[in-house]
């Protein structure tokens, strides 16, 4: 008896005593990971971490089981989705001293999906349009007829992202991209089947590279990966549609599974930190919540519409809601032939 008691000591695994780390769960290339080294470096909290590229494939690998994560980042309709499925836990903010540097109006935003700011945290935001490359373009581009109207075949990348796919087609057509409309979403359907021959890959992270490499002259991406190729080289521009787009934001929660909810909580101070949340807006190039990080921005970055786009703009977006079942099982469908194709 002894002996048991002493392996279990050792190994950490005694009764009703939680291991002191932490299983984060996030989108892939979105975060410094030089910051988890320095998260543990000051706490002692280990951190396991794994990532996933999407919406739907980080749920699916959630709700799978295998792993129990403790704290995740997801987008809005998705954490509405957790929310209301009972998975998130409530945080207590009020002892998070570096919280307070997140923007009232980003509160306001995630008021949409957790009406009382008790299950999440926002970490970025931004837009979904077009990168392009200036050089081989004919022009401007304003509008997302240029991705299905056959002018650059072979040229362009899709998202392989569903709700972002059907979006695109679905403010083409002059559609809301939360639509429970059938009839809508299969006209969105044949749009994307007829434009799919001329759609050279559907990407979600690579479509930056890609682009940068010269192997497209446009891709759809998240608006932070525009920024992040205009730094690159100034050949590269973001459009945001004229008929409207996805307007996002991603944030942080605690799952039910979390058995050290303190520690969680720790983390999430830790990324609201200014040089924490600098250095990841500096990684990843999506605009921050947090005040003291925008304050640094450059005039230049603030003149963009990748990091800050004008009012006018944002009043064409959506935010992207968690849709009935059957309408989620309807995409889905959909979306399986339009990749079988």
């Amino acid at each position: 008896m002894i002996l048991i008691c002493l392996l279990a000591a050792l190994t950490g695994c005694a009764k009703g005593e939680p291991e002191n780390s932490l299983t984060v769960f996030n989108y892939g290339l979105y975060i410094d990971e030089s910051v988890l080294s320095q998260f543990e470096d000051e706490t002692g909290i280990r951190i396991k971490y794994e990532e996933a590229p999407t919406p739907e494939e980080l749920y699916t690998k959630y709700k799978s089981g295998a792993i129990k994560y403790d704290v995740l980042c997801t987008s809005e309709y998705m954490l509405q989705r957790l929310i209301n499925e009972g998975e998130l836990k409530e945080i207590d903010f009020s002892d998070m001293q570096n919280v307070s540097d997140i923007g009232e109006e980003y509160w306001e935003f995630t008021r949409s999906f957790d009406p009382e700011n008790k299950y999440v945290m926002p970490y970025f935001w931004g837009t979904v349009g077009l990168l392009y490359d200036k050089t081989k373009v004919h022009g401007d581009i304003s509008s997302w007829d240029v991705i299905f109207n056959g002018e650059y075949a072979g040229d362009f990348i899709m998202p392989n992202s569903m709700r972002d796919a059907y979006a695109t087609a679905l403010k083409y057509l002059g559609y809301s991209l939360n639509t429970t409309d059938e009839g809508e979403l299969r006209e969105a359907q044949e749009l994307l089947l007829s434009q799919k021959k001329d759609v050279s890959a559907y990407l979600v992270d690579e479509a930056r590279d890609e682009v940068i490499a010269g192997n497209a002259a446009m891709a759809v991406v998240y608006s932070g990966e525009a920024y992040y190729a205009y730094e690159e080289n100034h050949d590269f521009a973001y459009c945001l549609p004229e008929e409207g787009t996805n307007l996002w934001i991603d944030c942080w929660g605690v799952t039910r599974h979390c058995e050290n909810v303190e520690n969680a909580k720790k983390f999430l101070d830790f990324l609201c930190r200014e040089d924490i949340a600098w250095a990841n807006y500096e990684e990843v190039k999506y605009a921050s919540p947090v005040k003291s990080v925008m304050a640094r921005m450059s005039e230049e970055g603030l003149a963009s519409d990748a990091i800050n786009p004008s009012p006018e703009k944002l009043a064409k977006c959506e935010v992207f809601i968690q849709l009935p079942e059957e309408t989620t099982d309807l995409l889905s469908s959909l979306w399986k032939e339009l990749k079988a194709q």
